[in-house]
């Protein structure tokens, strides 16, 4: 009877070993399965900070260029790639709503010197006319930043002297350019302009007051612009754009922009 009970003891030991033993294998194999749950996660808060904030990025395309509105006879609006804004001879023309940085005037006759007409102006806008521009019988350069603006010869007629009369060249600073000429005929300076690689060039050509459509194709082939473009083509009153008369200016590389038209400087 004893040893019956001796053995029942002993395989109730056996029992309660295994059964303890499976338990903590039972037990190891849930701790690692908790312990490798982290590596299950696929992406990390920096991953998500880092794809939100590429997907917040501002979209740039890096083509900018400035934009020129031609107004009408010898009005220009140019608003280069920073966004500053330029009037050249406002007269012509109502968009005049764009706050200005820089107005130029090429000479104080009426057609060319409206400057009240820019009535919204940045602060610190400037105001450059030829008296500015020409400077004890030299022509003055002005370094901007956004445009480099040089005064160079006009006038040499009766009605226009080149002691009070300029053209104007704008370099942005992309490097392209835009001439106008202002009121003229041909000018001593003008076969050096050649060696500038003028981009675009404004040629007054009404006949009347300055050089006629003939004078100025010949002067289009001396400076040798990309692009040659008539303007102030009339002297009729309240007329600021004859595209008739800007068909017959037959210079190399002819571009016509009709008034209120506006073109990218590329």
């Amino acid at each position: 009877m004893k040893r019956k009970i001796v053995l029942s003891m002993a395989m109730l030991a056996v029992l309660l070993f295994t059964g303890c033993a499976g338990g903590s294998d039972a037990d190891a194999h849930m701790e690692g399965t908790q312990q490798m749950e982290p590596a299950a996660v696929g992406t990390t808060d920096k991953d998500s900070d880092d794809t939100e904030s590429a997907q917040n990025e501002p979209e740039t395309d890096g083509a900018d260029r400035a934009v020129l509105l031609y107004q009408g006879q010898a009005s220009i609006r140019i608003v280069t790639a920073e966004g500053k804004v330029i009037y050249v001879d406002p007269y012509a023309g109502d968009d005049y709503e764009l706050s200005a940085d820089l107005i130029l005037v090429t000479h104080p006759h009426y057609d060319h010197n409206m400057i009240d007409k820019v009535q919204n102006r940045n602060p610190g806008c400037e105001i450059i006319t030829q008296a500015e521009a020409i400077q004890n019988g030299e022509h003055q350069l002005f370094e901007r930043g956004y445009v480099t603006v040089e005064a160079v010869e006009a006038g040499y007629n009766s009605l226009h002297d080149v002691g009070g009369c300029v053209g104007y060249i704008l370099t942005f600073s992309d490097g392209k350019s835009v001439y106008v000429t202002g009121d003229t005929s041909t000018t001593e300076q003008m076969p050096l302009l050649a060696e500038k690689n003028i981009d675009y060039a404004f040629f007054c050509c009404d006949g009347i007051y300055n050089m006629g459509l003939d004078e100025a194709a010949e002067c289009a082939e001396m400076v040798g612009a990309k692009h040659n473009i008539p303007y102030h083509v009339t002297a009729r009153e309240g007329v600021v754009f004859d595209r008739e008369l800007a068909e017959q200016f037959e210079a190399p590389n002819r571009l016509i922009i009709e008034a209120g038209e506006e073109i990218v400087i590329e």
